[in-house]
């Protein structure tokens, strides 16, 4: 819980030396943008309030049923479900950027969002969106737990637990800010509309009357840096999983190993696939509204699948959760 208040500080801190929260400097007169969503059917706005509002509800309930599982069974306070909890605390944070917004737009039948508002967005969007990479540290967790089992303890102890998390959180922050950064300093013109359901960096780029070339390089250093490193960490890991879970005897060891893995690798796929894909062709695409269709899959299933596949089914939190429960009646 405190590894938690000292990020959230540190956030708020840090955010406050973004450019929207300091002086402002005017490099542009556009006061507002105009979020055109998914689709500009009027029939379907109801159907994607009453989907997107259930999906969210589900996130939310899922992620904070896992915190306060792991914060209330002592049983669990192993760095698995400690990286788990953390996971979960940025899932929420992730969906709750984009799909409250959207969902009031739709509600109010208002596509407009201000132009702070809209750089703010960007910015937690980042945040949460990057600390995603959570998912390379659960990797790195179960090749030496499956891999090293008998040096586990002696590796995976608190300090570098909290150490991985902090540096997480930190780059996280690093790419927050320098997204922050860049939009900041665009010069927008007449058009101001966003096909999308979210203010996305790589859409506001296409608004702008300036010069983007440097910022369109930026954007592929950034994804090869915070999503291609963490995703061939993941790869590497589950590869050398992989090869372990052969080498067992058992063959319903080896089924219940590639359960498992294969779940997990399946949302890392659904999440680094449809997300880095969307980041890196954004920019350059002339569909942006496929881009937005494509981008539902990492902001808003993902976070709605993580409880389930990396938690709810297992039988430490199902436990953990029946032992709340019960002392509530």
């Amino acid at each position: 819980m405190s590894l938690h208040l000292f990020c959230l500080f540190n956030t708020l801190f840090f955010f406050k030396r973004c450019p929207i929260f300091m002086e402002p400097q005017n490099l542009t007169g556009v006061s507002e943008f105009f979020l055109m969503g998914l689709s500009d059917d009027l029939e379907l706005q109801p159907l994607l309030f009453g989907l997107f509002l259930s999906m969210y509800l589900v996130t939310v309930l899922g992620n904070l049923l896992i915190i306060l599982a792991v914060s209330s069974d002592p049983h669990l306070y192993t760095p698995m479900y400690f990286f788990l909890s953390n996971l979960s605390l940025a899932d929420i944070g992730f969906s709750t950027t984009t799909i409250p917004k959207m969902l009031l737009n739709i509600q109010t039948h208002s596509r407009s969002i201000t132009y702070a508002d809209c750089l703010t967005q960007v910015s937690f969007f980042f945040l949460f969106g990057c600390l995603d990479n959570l998912l390379a540290v659960m990797a790195y967790d179960r090749f030496v737990a499956i891999c090293h089992p008998l040096h586990y303890p002696v590796i995976m102890n608190p300090c570098l637990c909290g150490f991985l998390v902090l540096v997480s959180f930190f780059s996280s922050l690093l790419d927050s800010q320098i997204h922050c950064l860049m939009v900041s300093q665009l010069t927008f013109c007449t058009s101001v509309e966003i096909h999308h359901f979210f203010c996305d960096a790589p859409q506001l780029l296409h608004l702008a009357c300036s010069d983007t070339s440097i910022n369109t390089i930026l954007i592929y250093f950034m994804g090869a840096i915070f999503g291609g490193i963490p995703l061939s960490g993941i790869l590497c890991s589950y590869t050398r999983i992989v090869s372990s879970i052969l080498r067992l005897p058992s063959t319903g060891g080896k089924y219940k190993a590639f359960s498992t893995c294969g779940s997990h690798l399946s949302v890392v796929c659904l999440f680094y696939g449809t997300g880095l894909g969307v980041y890196l062709s954004s920019s350059v695409s002339p569909y942006p509204r496929k881009g937005a269709v494509a981008s539902v899959m990492y902001t808003v299933v993902t976070p709605m699948l993580n409880p389930f596949i990396y938690s709810l089914r297992n039988k430490d939190i199902k436990r953990a959760l029946w032992g709340i429960i019960s002392r509530t009646d």
